[in-house]
């Protein structure tokens, strides 16, 4: 029985990256062999083992053989007499096909420590095209690595076409498909895994609601960059900039979604698309399963990102409309998120990138004169109920009023 290091872990010590967890693979051995020495099985598919100290997963070396659709329609093949090189040749790309020994020594028969070096994404083998996920993965690879300029090999952007006009993407489960989305809108460079789901044709039959806004103008005064596709992709990037969380940056990319319903006979001009873009977010957050705070905060971006913009015009009546469409004054936090992605929309727009973004903190000031009036300053035997709610609103639109700008 051999044991090696693979798949990420070897990757990214490569790359001087913190490993944050590690596989291993077994050769020569059967799950009997590994049950004996303590190791705990978990996979249901395929043997894989958590080990008794450790808990980390150590898999038996195995081959594949498509036998359906989709990225489970395989037949595996765990016997003990696979090689450590058959198992590497099933894997995705030639960067995560590497092993290293006990004592230090890789193993890297297809050229993963090369394509490291020079920065490229490279499939491994033709095999490539039986799993619809590695669309997915690969694009992901490439916005986590993007600020160290890999790219995806071209033959291999051309496999990932295949694999979309063969349409395999309709068998992966909306459970996975978002699992990478939201991975990789953790990543640094979020937007290039749009880019490259939209280089193969991906980006078409996932979110064609994204996809379709390339190619739509927007009015150059307040749109420099003009085309609303490559502004939805500066946007993401600046919430990136500007956050962690992955719902505000999901929140980003879908913000215009409404642009891509306007006539054409109404462009450059985009009247009342944050109403129509709504029900968008809604559908796509049901299709692609969504969490719901990502679903709450993208559908509430969408629908009043322009009033934050506009918030120091707005009067103390409309500004408290304002923070209860937004739920603010029961979630803070959540208004938080809603106040960074306006700010990325309004950066995301060519020359404008380091622009100042007042209306974040004119809102944070409204929100907090607005948490100040309470129940207490009103006499609660006299009002109760209804009265008592209109008489606090009352109160809290004299007090926004006061904010506004002379």
């Amino acid at each position: 029985m051999e044991i090696y290091l693979v798949g990420g872990a070897v990757r990214d010590a490569l790359l001087n990256y913190p490993v944050v967890e590690r596989d291993w693979v077994v050769v020569g051995a059967c799950p009997e062999d590994l049950l004996t020495q303590g190791y705990q099985q978990v996979g249901k598919d395929f043997p894989v083992f958590l080990h008794p100290q450790t808990k980390e997963e150590y898999a038996l070396a195995r081959t594949e053989r498509k036998k359906g659709h989709g990225y489970t329609g395989f037949a595996v093949d765990c016997d003990s007499s696979v090689t450590l090189e058959e198992d590497l040749l099933r894997r995705d790309l030639t960067v995560n096909a590497i092993a290293q020994d006990t004592e230090g020594n890789f193993i890297d028969p297809h050229g993963g420590r090369a394509d490291l070096a020079k920065g490229v994404l490279r499939h491994v083998s033709g095999a490539f095209v039986e799993d619809p996920l590695r669309v997915l993965r690969t694009a992901r690879f490439a916005a986590r690595y993007a600020h160290r300029q890999f790219v995806v090999a071209p033959e291999t952007l051309i496999l990932m076409a295949e694999i979309v006009e063969q349409g395999e993407l309709a068998h992966l489960p909306a459970e996975r498909i978002w699992t990478e989305f939201e991975r990789a809108l953790s990543e640094r460079n979020p937007e290039v895994f749009i880019q490259v789901l939209r280089d193969c044709g991906a980006l078409k039959k996932l979110l064609p609601e994204v996809d379709v806004l390339f190619g739509i103008p927007q009015p150059a005064e307040h749109h420099p960059e003009i085309d609303t596709g490559e502004h939805v992709l500066m946007a993401l990037q600046q919430a990136t900039a500007l956050s962690l969380d992955t719902d505000v940056r999901f929140a980003a990319l879908l913000h215009d979604l409404g642009k891509g319903t306007t006539p054409q006979s109404e462009w450059p001009r985009h009247i009342a698309h944050e109403q129509r873009g709504s029900k968008m977010v809604k559908d796509v957050c049901q299709r692609l399963r969504a969490p719901r705070r990502h679903s709450e905060l993208a559908q509430t971006v969408c629908e009043h990102h322009i009033l934050c913009h506009r918030a120091r015009e707005l009067r103390g009546k409309t500004l408290l409309k304002l923070l209860n469409a937004c739920d603010a004054l029961r979630r803070p936090e959540r208004f938080e998120g809603f106040l960074l992605a306006c700010e990325a929309d309004a950066r995301g727009r060519t020359g404008l990138e380091q622009r100042d973004y007042p209306q974040a903190n004119y809102l944070r000031q409204a929100l907090a004169a607005a948490q100040k009036v309470t129940a207490q300053q009103f006499d609660t035997k006299a009002l109760t109920g209804k009265a008592l709610g209109e008489a606090i609103s009352a109160e809290r639109i004299q007090v926004l009023e006061t904010l506004r700008p002379q």
